[in-house]
C-alpha cells in the first residue's frame, strides 16, 4: 500500500504519461495514453475516471492535470530523470537499460534518496536525453527540430523528447549513431521522404522523418 501522502504506482504512471505528452506538445487523448502505456483503451477510460475522482486530472476541454496531479507528475518525472542520470553517468548503463530501470526506481524512491541523488550528481538540469529535470535550474535554449535545420549548416543536439524514448529500438539507434545531447554535426542532405542525412564525427547517418521532426537542436 502507498504510504500516507503517496499514490498508487498506477496513478503515478498515468500522471507521468499525461505530463510527458503535454511536455512534447502532444494532444492528451485516451488513445495516445493507451499507446504510450501499452494498455487497452477500456483500461485507460476506467483509470481516467479514477484519476478525476481523486482530483488529479480534469477532463473539461481535454485531459489535463490538476495542481495536485501536476505536483505528483513532476515528482515522479524528477525521480525518473535523476535515476537515468545515475544509471548512465555513474553505472554506465545504456540509454535503453537506464530508461527501463528508472521506470522502476521512480515509484520506490524516497524524498531523502531523491535529495541525496541530486546532491551526488551535482544537481543536473536534464536527463541523459536532454529533457528538463523538474525542480532544477533548467533554462530553455530555444531549440528547434533537426528536420528544419538548414542543409550545410552545423547544429548541436539539445534534446531527445520522451516520445522517441518509447519508440522501439530508437534509443539504441541514437546511442549507437552518437546522436546524443551535446554532440555537434552538420546537415548534409534532406530526402523527399523527410530523411535527414547528418555528418557526426566523420560518419554520415540517415535520420528518418519521425525522429528528425522530434530531435531538438540549436545552431
Amino acid at each position: 500500500m502507498p504510504a500516507p501522502g503517496e499514490h498508487h504506482p498506477a496513478f503515478e504512471e498515468y500522471c507521468e504519461c499525461i505530463f510527458e505528452l503535454a511536455e512534447d506538445d502532444l494532444e492528451v487523448i485516451q488513445a495516445r495514453i493507451a499507446e504510450r502505456l501499452n494498455v487497452s483503451r477500456p483500461a485507460v477510460s476506467e483509470m481516467v475516471r479514477r484519476l478525476e475522482s481523486e482530483g488529479l486530472i480534469t477532463t473539461e476541454g481535454g485531459i489535463k492535470l490538476t495542481t495536485d496531479g501536476d505536483a505528483l507528475a513532476q515528482r515522479v518525472v524528477r525521480r525518473h530523470r535523476l535515476a537515468e542520470r545515475f544509471l548512465t553517468d555513474i553505472l554506465g548503463l545504456s540509454w535503453a537499460e537506464a530508461h527501463h530501470e528508472a521506470g522502476k526506481w521512480e515509484h520506490v524512491m524516497s524524498e531523502s534518496v531523491e535529495d541525496a541523488l541530486d546532491r551526488f550528481l551535482g544537481s543536473p538540469t536534464t536527463c541523459p536525453h536532454g529533457n528538463p529535470i523538474p525542480g532544477s535550474d533548467y533554462i530553455s535554449d530555444g531549440a528547434h527540430p533537426l528536420a528544419v535545420h538548414p542543409i550545410g549548416t552545423t547544429f548541436s543536439i539539445r534534446r531527445i523528447p520522451e516520445e522517441l524514448e518509447f519508440t522501439p529500438g530508437l534509443l539504441e539507434f541514437l546511442e549507437d549513431a552518437d546522436l546524443l545531447p551535446g554532440r555537434s554535426g552538420r546537415v548534409t542532405a534532406l530526402a523527399p521522404d523527410g530523411t535527414v542525412t547528418v555528418e557526426i564525427e566523420g560518419r554520415h547517418i540517415g535520420v528518418g522523418a519521425f525522429a528528425g521532426e522530434r530531435i531538438l537542436v540549436t545552431g
